[in-house]
């Protein structure tokens, strides 16, 4: 069936949509409590309005931009308990993340700012000492012999046929106790990684790749040092307190759900 011309007017939409929402407002959701309908906006609101817009723009706001402030709290206050009214909160998911998100938060915000003291931190250093074995071997140290070659195929080769005087190079061939990150600026990342998988002793393995060419390598040392607290207080703080928000939210949502009773249908 056609509909008249008269019902694509953008004007009859906005009408339409206007009467929707009036009925919606009017009769829709529970029955307004006359004391939600008083927005009080005090002295102390206003200051914490202001120093919202301060905080914001940088500056105190003018007399005119307080007052458009004002209005704009006024009138996302209506909106937001009219759809509290409503129950949009309830069927609306986003709002309902928010919402939850927003009580997660409340619930670790005082960890936020904590500052945990020194044995609170090596304790949770010695719980969780494994956390920082990487931060440490990047401080490791290496020794090794390696043999140069210019094609992988080449490199291959000799090492099947147990050769490992390589090609020409200015490349050491031993390398002692040398930190990975020398290493690494010297025969790159790449190589790094493939020295990273080997175990020391007295076998040749490869090829391994670096910006020279590709490399048959033989692993003679690997000294890892101990994670050092000192070192690592700053990653070790921020863990902590990355930790203690997980557990602050797990604990307040745990009481909170206690006094619930909870039937699931399976």
């Amino acid at each position: 069936m056609k509909l008249p011309n008269w019902t694509r007017e953008p004007l009859v939409h906005f009408t339409v949509l206007g009467a929707v929402l009036y009925v919606a407002l009017t009769w829709g959701g529970t029955p307004p409590d006359p004391a939600s309908r008083v927005i009080n906006v005090g002295s102390e609101e206003k200051e914490r309005i202001a120093q919202s817009w301060s905080l914001s723009m940088g500056r105190p706001p003018t007399d005119a931009e307080l007052d458009q402030a004002i209005d704009a709290f006024v009138r996302e206050e209506v909106l937001y308990r009219e759809a509290l009214r409503l129950g949009f909160d309830e069927s609306d998911l986003v709002v309902r993340r928010r919402l939850v998100s927003k009580m997660d938060l409340s619930a670790s915000l005082a960890a936020e700012t904590t500052e945990p003291s020194q044995e609170v931190l090596r304790e949770f250093f010695k719980a969780n000492k494994e956390l920082y074995t990487d931060l440490a071997a990047a401080n490791a140290e290496v020794s090794f012999e390696q043999a140069i070659f210019s094609s992988e195929n080449n490199a291959l080769g000799a090492l099947s046929a147990n050769s490992f005087t390589g090609e020409q190079t200015s490349l050491p061939r031993r390398v002692s106790s040398t930190k990975l990150r020398d290493v690494e600026a010297r025969f790159g990342a790449e190589f790094v990684r493939g020295l990273a998988e080997l175990e020391p002793g007295e076998e040749w393995h490869g090829p391994l790749r670096s910006g020279f060419g590709w490399h048959i390598v033989k692993l003679t040392g690997r000294d890892v040092p101990e994670p050092d607290f000192d070192a690592l207080r700053t990653s070790i703080a921020n863990d902590w307190r990355t930790a203690e928000i997980e557990a602050r939210k797990r604990r307040a949502y745990e009481t909170l759900a206690s006094a619930y009773r909870i039937d699931i249908e399976r």
